[in-house]
């Protein structure tokens, strides 16, 4: 207990300091450059001090929970007993990681799905848009890009395969959508690959691409642990774009 008080200190330090910036600029600018008393001190002095012990509880939480869980579940899927086969020295089908594709896609889409910033987007896009675009569509649209995006960021770790090729290939077709998807969804669409890399998500898909390339022989975890964050930004544009040009074409054909 002492040691883990200890530790707690240590990073409730570490967020004071990381804090003490931005505290700084807004000071420096409501006082300089506004050129008026900070309003209700007292109300932002409680504030800061509920949001740095905030954020020093959930970076104690991600290291002794949520980044260990990525690990033990990438190692456990890739056990050879696991997997049924002599030694992962040898060579192994990339089929053979089944498990590794299913649980990669059911955390990302259940991670997003809970996303805070993704449920706020979602409501604020709802309420401006006179309904006209969903918040429930909306966050399964999302959901699925992410759970799509990191399967075939695991596969890719899995493979070996390089992360531009992706990435590239991606984008490609998110500017192609562009070209056709309705005006009023674009915006959002390129958002929304940006609220998936939030306090929910991150830790755990970080920690599954870092577990996973440790995991597979022949896999550099500085090298090839990293990537699936893009994977998640990347993919919930293309399926909300194409959310919207199936509304869009779903709505033409019952009207005619």
């Amino acid at each position: 207990m002492t040691e883990w008080l200890r530790h707690f200190a240590q990073t409730l330090l570490d967020a004071c300091r990381d804090m003490l910036p931005i505290v700084g600029i807004i000071i420096a600018f409501q006082l300089l450059v506004i050129r008026k008393p900070v309003a209700h001190p007292k109300k932002m002095l409680i504030g800061l001090t509920y949001v740095t012990v905030g954020v020093a509880f959930f970076l104690e939480g991600l290291e002794l929970a949520l980044f260990p869980l990525g690990k033990l579940m990438a190692t456990q899927l890739t056990a050879p007993e696991f997997l049924q086969v002599g030694s992962l020295q040898q060579a192994i089908p990339w089929q053979t990681y089944g498990w590794i594709y299913l649980f990669a896609a059911s955390i990302g889409f259940a991670t997003t799905f809970a996303e805070p910033s993704l449920l706020a987007i979602s409501h604020k896009a709802e309420e401006i848009s006179g309904g006209a675009i969903q918040s429930l569509g909306l966050r399964i649209a999302v959901s699925i890009g992410v759970a799509f995006g990191i399967a075939l960021g695991a596969y890719r770790i899995v493979t070996g395969t390089q992360l531009y090729y992706y990435i590239i290939s991606g984008y490609v077709v998110v500017i192609i959508q562009t070209l056709f998807a309705p005006k009023l969804i674009i915006g959002l669409a390129y958002d929304s690959g940006g609220v998936t890399t939030s306090t929910v998500t991150v830790p755990l898909v970080t920690a599954l691409g870092l577990g996973l390339a440790q995991a597979v022989p022949g896999r550099n975890p500085l090298i090839d642990g990293f990537g699936l964050i893009a994977f998640a930004s990347l993919f919930p544009i293309i399926t909300v774009l194409g959310y919207a040009q199936i509304a869009q074409w779903w709505s033409k054909k019952t009207a005619s």
